[in-house]
């Protein structure tokens, strides 16, 4: 069970502590336990989404909002803001993108892409509370991360060394497919239609946002698949709200 507490330390903000420094297999490993902690995280969102029932609308959806951003530590947030800063100030070119993203500030085009990111997340929770569409929290991060693994399968990662580049070289390909298949086999039973209308989104979405990565940088980095997974979360709950 080791490549599942790797996965829930990287991808969480919980305590967890690992005995020692992973070996690049582990990490490799540890993707395809990326849909479960999604799957973890939608199931305590949607209890504590159960609980706050009742509570002013607004209060509970930001509530909701606050306890979502605070699991995840930030972590896809922050390679959103990187993303959009690069995407902007690279004017198309792929080692000028690269070195942005590397830089810890955060320009005005970051700040105002998280700010519409959350602002959008807000007032789909709020429409989704509103039609007590519960499962649409539990959706929406086994999605998302979901969508990590199937990134790292379909793309090549750009940047030499680090985390990145051991999980691409070390995970279990064909493993990750049936995990994959058996993710999205997992969001029809848990949302139905809903589940099957919500997978089919997030790939349409996916898809398209994945070739602009190819095109641009030739691949994937952290940040853009934290960008990704926060987009699709966007998209799933924008869609369910409708």
């Amino acid at each position: 069970m080791l490549p599942f507490w790797i996965a829930l330390q990287f991808l969480s903000s919980l305590p967890i502590r690992l005995p020692g420094m992973p070996q690049p297999r582990e990490l490799g490993r540890s993707l395809l336990f990326y849909p479960l902690v999604g799957l973890l995280f939608g199931l305590l969102l949607w209890a504590l989404n159960s609980a706050l029932m009742g509570a002013p609308l607004l209060l509970h959806a930001a509530l909701v909002l606050t306890v979502w951003v605070l699991l995840s530590g930030g972590l896809h947030l922050d390679g959103l803001a990187d993303s959009a800063d690069a995407w902007l100030g690279g004017f198309g070119d792929r080692e000028r993108t690269l070195t942005i993203m590397k830089d810890p500030r955060s320009g005005p085009i970051a700040v105002v892409t998280l700010g519409l990111v959350l602002l959008l997340k807000f007032t789909a929770l709020v429409a989704l509370i509103e039609q007590h569409n519960g499962t649409a929290l539990i959706l929406a991060p086994l999605i998302g991360r979901s969508s990590l693994l199937a990134l790292f399968l379909t793309t090549r990662y750009v940047r030499v060394g680090g985390l990145g580049q051991a999980l691409a070289e070390h995970l279990p390909r064909v493993v990750g497919q049936q995990v994959l298949i058996l993710s999205g086999l997992a969001c029809v039973l848990i949302g139905g239609f809903n589940g099957g209308i919500a997978v089919l989104l997030a790939a349409l979405c996916f898809v398209g946002l994945r070739q602009l990565m190819v095109n641009r940088l030739g691949g994937t980095t952290g940040d853009t698949a934290g960008a990704l997974l926060e987009l699709l979360e966007v998209a799933v709950l924008i869609g369910l709200a409708l």
